[in-house]
């Protein structure tokens, strides 16, 4: 049988067996500065050649393409398609910008996707380590390399994101702006807080009974649900589900209702299958009216069924630094998850 313990959310002996994942997250704002001091160089080289003219289109490619997507869909002033495979889309040619985030340089689909854009003539812009396969396969007369050296997605995408704002195609996205939202949450999540006043904590308590369902209403923050979602998976073995309304909305609606009668011990083994929903909001200020509706939608029906609703906030400015915020947020919380979690 797994409980959870929350004492051990303060304990020093369980904190420290967890330093490690902790500390990773606690650095993300570092990881952020770091990489975008580390590319500035390159950036701004990159940024002087591309003043020539204005791509046809931009195609962000690879693996790692969704998040590019999510921020420059709504901004991006030309055509503008992710393509996550190892090839191009039939018409990419001299005329388009390719761009291609890598933090794990040895990804064989961005080496793939580096090497076909190269081919065609296109421009490609690639974040990656210099020294790994998918730089080398980027190698052309066409192609900026933006140094990377950690494998944080969200620190490589930031140098990308700030390539593209300089070149007039993409939104703000400020390196010290991202990351001194996530030295917050660092600093209001750190393990070494106490659990009557650490978001993160009490977020982990407030999961500890459920299968957490949860949603973003703007672009960005859907990306940072379905992120927290697989974090909380991993973490924990449990059903996470993140989506959209539509998606949610029909397990909300066949939830039991619950009966104040109900004896919360008996019958329960503690498997996955025992546990409520939970309606866990990631809230990035996004307020238009279809945001509006979807989340009244959501919490009706999870008040209807007498299943809690979370909410986490996030008030950075920029819509890039709220993303980070949000998602560094539901990631500790999913690691004082696993850190709750014993079994008995």
């Amino acid at each position: 049988m797994t409980w959870f313990d929350e004492s051990r959310l303060d304990d020093e002996t369980a904190l420290g067996a967890a330093d490690l994942r902790l500390r990773t997250l606690a650095e993300s704002g570092a990881r952020v500065r770091r990489e975008a001091a580390g590319a500035a160089e390159a950036t701004a080289i990159g940024v002087t050649r591309a003043q020539d003219a204005r791509p046809r289109a931009v195609i962000a490619a690879g693996p790692d393409s969704r998040l590019l997507r999510a921020v420059l869909e709504p901004f991006c002033p030309v055509p503008f398609v992710a393509w996550p495979g190892p090839a191009l889309p039939g018409w990419a040619g001299s005329l388009d910008l390719v761009v291609v985030l890598a933090p794990v340089g040895s990804d064989s689909g961005a080496a793939s996707a580096v090497a076909e854009a190269v081919r065609r003539g296109c421009q490609v812009v690639v974040a990656c380590p210099p020294a790994s396969m998918v730089a080398e396969h980027a190698e052309g007369r066409w192609t900026t390399v933006l140094p990377t050296v950690t494998d944080d997605q969200l620190a490589t995408a930031v140098v990308m994101l700030s390539y593209l704002h300089q070149v007039g195609l993409g939104p703000e996205a400020e390196a010290d702006t991202v990351a001194e939202a996530l030295d917050a949450v660092a600093i209001s999540c750190s393990p070494h807080r106490d659990i009557s006043i650490n978001p993160a904590k009490i977020l982990a308590i407030s999961l500890a009974d459920a299968n957490p369902l949860v949603w973003g209403g703007s672009v960005l923050a859907a990306r940072a649900a379905r992120r927290v979602a697989e974090s909380i998976r991993r973490a924990s073995g449990r059903t996470a589900l993140a989506g959209d309304a539509e998606h949610l909305l029909p397990v909300l609606e066949a939830t039991r209702q619950r009966d104040v009668f109900d004896d919360p011990f008996a019958a329960e083994d503690g498997g996955p299958g025992d546990l409520r929903p939970v309606l866990l909001v990631l809230d990035d200020g996004a307020d238009d009216p279809v945001v509006r509706e979807h989340r009244g939608l959501l919490q009706a029906a999870a008040t209807a069924r007498g299943v809690r609703i979370e909410t986490v906030t996030a008030d950075a400015p920029g819509e890039v630094a709220r993303y980070a915020e949000l998602l560094l947020t539901g990631t500790y919380a999913a690691e004082f998850l696993r850190l709750g979690l014993v079994d008995d």
